[in-house]
C-alpha cells in the first residue's frame, strides 16, 4: 500500500478503490488501543472534575444542579457525556467511558487518511499525536479540544479523499460527521480549523465536498447560534460576550506563555513565571522544523496537497490561541498537534529510511533515542500535572465534606472563591453575583438563603462579600465557610 497510495496521489486525480486488507487496520487499531490504556493506567479513571468539566457534566446530570453557562461553551461535551451523566454520578465510569470513546474516535479519524498516506506514518502520527502528555491528559476528560482535534484530522482526511476521488461517499459522510462534531462541541474553533479546506474547494471548485463541509458546520452549530438569540441577545452579542469573558480578542503574541504552559499548567492566565526546562520543551521548539521537512519531502515526491493541507488547517487552528489571546493553556494547541502529526510522521520516516547501509542504522537508533527520551518526559509532566490536579480536586472534595458537617447539603446554594466546581462535589447549585460567571443579584440570594442553606467561601483574610459578613464563618483550610442563618419558621419555602 505505501507505494500505491503515493503514486495516485502524484499521477492521478482519482484514488484507487478501498480494497486494503484488514491488516491495514491493525496498526490503527494498535495505536488506539493503547492510547485508551495508556490514558487508564497514567492518569487514571479516579481523576475528580476540574472546574470547567463540573460546568459541562453539570448541565445533564443526576449529581448537581446545573452551573452558569457562560457565552464561549457549546453544549457538544454536555451530550457528549449525558449518556452517562443522565443516570449515573460516577467519575470512574464516566473516564472509562470517554477513554474508549476517545480512542475510538482517534482510530477513525486515522483510518480516514487511509490511501493518502502509508499506513506505517499514519500509525506513527497517531502514535506522536497520542503520546504527548497533554492528549492523554485530556482525552478522557469532559472538554472539548480533544474532539476538536479528532475532528479536525477526520475532516482534513475526508476532504483530501473527497477532492480525490468525487465518487467516494464514504469521505464525503464522514466530512460532514467531522465538521459536524467540531461545530457541535465547538463552533468558533471548527471555522478556523476549517478555513484552508474551505478556501481549498472554492479554488478548486469541487462544489459537492464544499456544499458537504459547509452543511456539517452549519448543523454542529446550530444549537449554539439558537440558543445565542434564545439566551444571549443575537449572535453578535453572543460572540462579543464570548469575547469579553476570554479577556478580548486582538493581537496578543501568546507564544511565550504557551511555552510556560508546557511544563503542566493546566491554565496559565496571567501567564507569569519562567519556563519550564528546556528539555520540556524542546519537542515544541523543533516540531515546526520536521513540518517544514514533511512539505519539502512531499513537494520533491510530487503529493504536495496532502500535506500541505493538514499543516495550513493546523495553522489556522493555531492562530487565535497564539496570537490573539491574552493567555494560555497547552491543550487549546491539541488540534494543530494532531494536525501536524502525519506532515511531521513522514518527514521522520523519510529521514530514516533514505540513508542506506550504516548511515540507516545511525538514523534509526537516533530516532530510536531521541522518541524514548520524548516519550519520557512526555510521560514525566504527565505524571507532575496528574498529581497536582488530585491534590486541587482532594481540596474540593475535602471542603465539599466540611460543608456537608455544616448542614449545607442538597438542595443548596453556593458563592465565592471556587464556587463552581465546589458546589458540584457537595451537590448545590452555584451563584454569582459578579464576574463573567454573574448570574444572581444580592437581593435573590438573601430570599433564597431563607428558603434552603446557602454557603459563601472566602480566602482566608479576604474580605468577604457584602451579603455574607455578617454570617457565621467556619475557619477550614486556606478558606473561611460563611454559612447563611437557617430559615426562620414561617419563612418562604
Amino acid at each position: 500500500m505505501s507505494g500505491s497510495a503515493y503514486a495516485t496521489l502524484a499521477g492521478t486525480r482519482r484514488l484507487g478503490p478501498p480494497t486494503a486488507s484488514r491488516r491495514s487496520e491493525y496498526p490503527h487499531a494498535a495505536v488506539a488501543g493503547a492510547f485508551t490504556l495508556a490514558q487508564l493506567v497514567f492518569v487514571r479513571p479516579g481523576l475528580g472534575l476540574g472546574w470547567d468539566e463540573t460546568v459541562y457534566v453539570s448541565q445533564i446530570s443526576a449529581h448537581a444542579p446545573a452551573a452558569f453557562f457562560s457565552a464561549p461553551r457549546a453544549r457538544g461535551i454536555s451530550l457528549l457525556v449525558a449518556p452517562i451523566t443522565s443516570w449515573s454520578s460516577s467519575t470512574t465510569l464516566l473516564r472509562v467511558y470517554l477513554a474508549a470513546l476517545s480512542g475510538l474516535a482517534l482510530f477513525l479519524a486515522l483510518r480516514a487518511w487511509r490511501g493518502l498516506f502509508p499506513i506505517r506514518v499514519l500509525a506513527l502520527a497517531g502514535a506522536l499525536f497520542a503520546s504527548l502528555w497533554v492528549t492523554l491528559f485530556y482525552g478522557l476528560q469532559a472538554m472539548p479540544n480533544y474532539w476538536v482535534a479528532v475532528g479536525a484530522l477526520a475532516a482534513a482526511g475526508c476532504c483530501l479523499r473527497a477532492r480525490a476521488d468525487r465518487s467516494d461517499r464514504t469521505a464525503l459522510w464522514g466530512l460532514a460527521a467531522s465538521a459536524s462534531l467540531m461545530a457541535w462541541i465547538r463552533p468558533t474553533d471548527a471555522v478556523w480549523a476549517t478555513l484552508p479546506l474551505l478556501a481549498l474547494l472554492v479554488a478548486v471548485r469541487h462544489w459537492r465536498p464544499l456544499i458537504v463541509l459547509l452543511a456539517g458546520l452549519a448543523s454542529g452549530a446550530a444549537e449554539w447560534v439558537i440558543e445565542a438569540y434564545v439566551s444571549y441577545g443575537g449572535l453578535t452579542e453572543r460572540l462579543h460576550e464570548a469575547s469579553a469573558i476570554e479577556g478580548g480578542l486582538g493581537w496578543n503574541v501568546a507564544v511565550l506563555d504557551q511555552l510556560r504552559s508546557l511544563g503542566g499548567r493546566a491554565l496559565c492566565r496571567p501567564c507569569t513565571g519562567e519556563t519550564p526546562n528546556p528539555a520540556v520543551d524542546v519537542w515544541w521548539l523543533v516540531l515546526p522544523v520536521f513540518a517544514v521537512v514533511g512539505l519539502v519531502v512531499a513537494i520533491r515526491a510530487r503529493r504536495t496537497s496532502a500535506t500541505l493541507v493538514p499543516l495550513a488547517c493546523a495553522a489556522t487552528a493555531a492562530f487565535p490561541y497564539l496570537f490573539m489571546i491574552g493567555y494560555a493553556a497547552p491543550r487549546f494547541l491539541l488540534p494543530a498537534y494532531a494536525l501536524v502529526a502525519i506532515p511531521v510522521a513522514d518527514a521522520l520516516i523519510h529521514l530514516v529510511t533514505r540513508p542506506t547501509g550504516a548511515w540507516r542504522r545511525v538514523a534509526v537508533t537516533l530516532l530510536a533515542i531521541g522518541l524514548a527520551g520524548h516519550l519520557a518526559i512526555q510521560l514525566a509532566v504527565l505524571e507532575r500535572t496528574v498529581n497536582r490536579t488530585n491534590t486541587q480536586h482532594r481540596d474540593w472534595s475535602r471542603t465539599a465534606a466540611e460543608l456537608h458537617r455544616l448542614g449545607v447539603r442538597k438542595p443548596c446554594l453556593l458563592t465565592g472563591q471556587d464556587a463552581i466546581p465546589i458546589a458540584f462535589y457537595t451537590g448545590c447549585a452555584s451563584a454569582a453575583t459578579g464576574g463573567h460567571n454573574a448570574n444572581t443579584s444580592r437581593t435573590t440570594l438573601d430570599r433564597t438563603a431563607r428558603r434552603m442553606p446557602v454557603a459563601d467561601i472566602t480566602p482566608t483574610g479576604s474580605r468577604p462579600p457584602a451579603y455574607a459578613r455578617d454570617w457565621p464563618a467556619h475557619r477550614y483550610g486556606a478558606v473561611e465557610l460563611r454559612v447563611a442563618p437557617s430559615a426562620e419558621k414561617g419563612g418562604d419555602g
